[in-house]
């Protein structure tokens, strides 16, 4: 059983560095925001419709009252996707994807009112340690800059990530879904609701655009996303937003590596915190999964 957790982690992990590209890749690719987000639905769409049916794996709905719950997981998706990428613009990939990760908090007050989940004030104490950490990394926000345009469009990303997870937790233990159809169905509305804005934003600039758009959509959307859907089957939606508080961490990296945005010493400290989070989280939560076994 041990093992058998540690597989599942190790998959959450693996989404959260490829979601983590999100950040380098948002703040690079010099499209419109809703443009560039319905070119990442689209080819994420053909993948994972291609991935069904090489895999045969079922996309039917089972029923049509699931069709609001898609629906709406569909519409925080696309929000939490506009308000993100907005977020990287008007301040940096750091700021962006920290103000975004107040969502473990978030996650952590909502999930008992929709899930028959038992509520654990211990996610409120690590969701207080990885907003510290979140606050060193970050500390000085001027109201009066871009900045803070930056933190709000990324706490109401926030809260429409939470929502979207939220959902997508019931439609997995709930109604029984797969992952990639979750997925598939979410970003294929995403795709329908943004298609009117390439009539009034300018789109002329996308062939130059096209590799990192094709990495968005694949590594990012594709595979990132899906997994993290998936891992919501093995884990709390809380548990799993906690543990991939390390995010910002590998985000500011992939920042420094690629756009040269030089992190402080606030950034260690800040993300040696976070990373605190999800190791104590980790622990906790296999030893959980033990005493349930036993």
């Amino acid at each position: 059983m041990s093992n058998q957790y540690n597989n599942h982690l190790v998959y959450l992990l693996l989404a959260t560095l490829f979601i983590s590209t999100s950040g380098a890749l948002g703040k690079f690719i010099d499209l419109p925001v809703p443009v560039t987000n319905w070119w990442r639905s689209l080819l994420a769409l053909l993948v994972l419709y291609a991935f069904c049916r090489y895999k045969k794996i079922p996309y039917q709905l089972k029923s049509k009252k699931n069709i609001i719950p898609f629906v709406l997981s569909a519409l925080f998706m696309a929000g939490h996707w506009i308000t993100y990428f907005y977020a990287l613009k008007f301040s940096n990939v750091a700021m962006g994807m920290l103000s975004l990760f107040t969502y473990p908090i978030i996650t952590a007050f909502l999930e008992p009112l929709f899930i028959k989940t038992k509520f654990d004030p211990m996610y409120i104490v690590l969701g207080a340690l990885a907003l510290l950490g979140i606050y060193i990394l970050a500390p000085e926000f001027d109201m009066e800059s871009t900045m803070f345009q930056g933190i709000f469009f990324g706490l109401v990303s926030a809260l429409f990530y939470a929502l979207r997870n939220i959902i997508s937790k019931k439609l997995i233990s709930e109604h029984h879904y797969n992952a990639t159809t979750i997925m598939l169905y979410q970003i294929g509305i995403v795709t329908i609701i943004l298609t009117p804005t390439l009539l009034f934003m300018d789109t002329s600039n996308i062939t130059t655009q096209y590799p990192y758009i094709i990495l968005l959509a694949i590594i990012t959307t594709a595979v990132g996303h899906t997994l993290l859907v998936n891992s919501l089957k093995h884990f709390t939606v809380s548990t799993a937003s906690i543990i991939s508080s390390v995010q910002p961490v590998l985000g500011i990296v992939i920042a420094f590596i690629f756009l040269r945005e030089i992190p402080s010493w606030n950034t260690f400290w800040g993300g040696m915190i976070i990373l605190s989070t999800v190791i104590i989280e980790s622990i906790r939560n296999q030893n959980k999964t033990k005493t349930n076994q036993d």
